[in-house]
């Protein structure tokens, strides 16, 4: 059964940009004469520009104040938002949603400036089209106010939705938010306690009722 409304994350989900947000942190660390570790994307996966840079301060001894640091990776970012590309199947599924009038949002721990940039850089910016950015919220992902927040903007309950999430992260903000969450690794992984974990589109299509 399609359910009453659905929720995507953005980066990884819809979006085939993580590699191009470790791109841009390893050039900003660089340009501050610091290494990446080599699990850096397993330990920044789905996390806010905050908590990167908390940890940037606490680990790695950075000493520039946010805005500056921040301003370095967005920098690198957009000048390179032009080649992204969508993760595969994912577009689809939302433009048969959209078709079959099926209410969605965009929820995403990135700030506003990257989730347009990401939408537009990939097509799927249009009329009505509702998105939910950290700087919408109190609380980031895994906090459950991103996807309440999407909810509320439908008038939707929680429990008639449907969270997707390709990291860890967003899958529990999803499960904290009461919804069906998916939970849609770019690579087997194990998911959060409770998340229906899915590896293809054709899953997705499935646990969606398409």
């Amino acid at each position: 059964m399609t359910p009453k409304a659905v929720f995507w994350d953005m980066d990884g989900t819809l979006v085939d940009s993580e590699p191009l947000h470790d791109a841009a942190l390893v050039s900003a660390m660089r340009g501050v004469g610091l290494t990446a570790p080599a699990d850096l994307h397993e330990r920044v996966l789905g996390k806010t520009a905050a908590f990167v840079y908390d940890m940037m301060r606490d680990e790695f001894g950075l000493a520039l104040p946010f805005d500056e640091w921040i301003a370095r990776k967005y920098d690198y970012y957009l000048a390179n938002v032009c080649g992204l590309q969508p993760r595969p199947g994912a577009i689809e599924i939302y433009r048969e949603l959209q078709a079959r009038g099926v209410p969605q949002a965009v929820v995403s721990n990135s700030d506003r400036m990257i989730v347009d940039a990401n939408l537009g850089a990939v097509g799927l910016s249009h009329a009505g089209m509702k998105t939910v950015s950290r700087n919408d919220v109190r609380e980031g992902k895994p906090h459950p106010e991103p996807f309440l927040r999407a909810a509320w903007l439908f008038g939707v309950d929680p429990k008639d939705a449907v969270a997707i999430d390709d990291s860890t992260t967003g899958a529990m903000s999803g499960l904290a938010a009461g919804m069906k969450t998916i939970f849609w690794p770019e690579k087997p992984m194990p998911g959060p306690a409770g998340a229906v974990a899915i590896l293809t589109p054709e899953e997705l299509r499935a646990e969606l009722g398409l």
